[in-house]
C-alpha cells in the first residue's frame, strides 16, 4: 500500500511493460521521488483496476502514470475513476508498432483527461519527469532537484561535432 511518502503510482497492463515503464521509474529514482508499480489489466483484471483507481486518492498516490499497449484501455479507465492526474503512456505493439496505443489513450472524451505522452521509451521517461514536475509544484526541494536535472542535461549536449 502507498503512502504519502509514495506519491507516484506506475501501472500498466502486464508485465512484459515493464521494460518500458522502468523508465519512468528510473526517472523518478533520479529525481527522488518515491514510486509503486503494479500490474493491473484493464481487461484481464477488471475488478483490480477498480480496486486501485477508486482507492488511489486514499492510499496517497498523487500522480498516476499508465502504461498499456493494444487496446490500451488502462489509461482511460483509470481517469475515467479518479481525480488524480493521470499520464499515458502508449506502450510499443508488435502488430502496429504503438499507434494503436496512442490512439487509443490520446481519444479520450472532454471532462475524462489523460495527458498522454510519446510512444514507449521515451513516453515513459518524460512521464517520469512530467510527474516530477507536478509533485514540484508543491515541493520546493523537488523543484530545485529538477532544475539541477534540466542544467545537468542541458550541459550533456555537445556544441561541437567533433570529440
Amino acid at each position: 500500500m502507498a503512502t504519502s511518502e509514495t506519491p507516484v503510482a506506475i501501472i500498466m497492463g502486464s508485465r512484459s511493460d515493464w521494460p518500458t515503464m522502468k523508465l519512468a521509474a528510473d526517472k523518478l529514482d533520479q529525481l527522488g521521488v518515491a514510486w509503486q508499480a503494479k500490474v493491473v489489466s484493464a481487461h484481464r483484471t477488471p475488478q483490480r483496476l477498480v480496486d486501485f483507481a477508486t482507492g488511489a486518492k486514499a492510499a496517497g498516490f498523487k500522480v498516476v502514470i499508465a502504461g498499456a499497449g493494444g487496446a490500451a484501455h488502462l489509461p482511460g479507465m483509470a481517469a475515467s475513476m479518479t481525480d488524480l492526474p493521470v499520464l499515458g503512456v502508449p506502450v510499443q505493439s508488435k502488430a502496429l508498432k504503438g499507434m494503436d496505443s496512442l490512439l487509443s489513450i490520446v481519444q479520450m472524451p472532454a471532462g475524462v483527461p489523460v495527458a498522454t505522452l510519446a510512444i514507449g521509451e521515451a513516453g515513459a521517461a518524460n512521464a517520469g519527469i512530467l510527474a516530477a514536475q507536478i509533485l514540484a509544484l508543491s515541493d520546493d526541494a523537488l523543484a530545485r532537484r529538477l532544475t539541477a536535472f534540466f542544467a545537468a542535461q542541458t550541459e550533456s549536449v555537445a556544441e561541437t561535432v567533433e570529440d
